[in-house]
């Protein structure tokens, strides 16, 4: 069964730093990239960025380029995601995904990890 588990998540204080993972496993289907998002209260769900698991390619949304870089390893089947330079307005429930295309034609959900930017 395809499974993908967040971690890294936790409070940090505006300026901070935090790390995520995201674990894949069991996949069947092909997938070709892992993406990840976040959803805020009251907001509807962002795709921040994806990598590509052929090339390591990736892409980021205009509000999160500079701060976040994804990166991969392919022997442990985990995507991360290095932010930066945290923003009260980056506080959301982060997930993350694999697709047949960056952000598109998800075939899997994360259960998602709360990041709260606060002082």
């Amino acid at each position: 069964q395809a499974q993908l588990v967040e971690s890294g998540g936790g409070l940090v204080q505006p300026g901070g730093s935090l790390r995520l993972s995201c674990a894949a496993s069991g996949f069947t289907s092909d997938y070709y990239f892992i993406g990840w998002y976040r959803q805020a209260p009251g907001k509807e769900r962002e795709a921040m960025s994806c990598i590509s698991k052929i090339d390591g390619s990736a892409e980021y949304a205009d509000s999160v380029k500079g701060r976040f870089t994804i990166s991969r390893d392919n022997a442990k089947n985990t995507v991360y995601l290095q932010m930066n330079n945290l923003k009260p307005e980056d506080t959301a429930v982060y997930y993350c995904a694999a697709s047949v295309f960056c952000t598109e034609h998800v075939l899997s959900w994360g259960q998602g990890t709360q990041v709260t930017v606060s002082s």
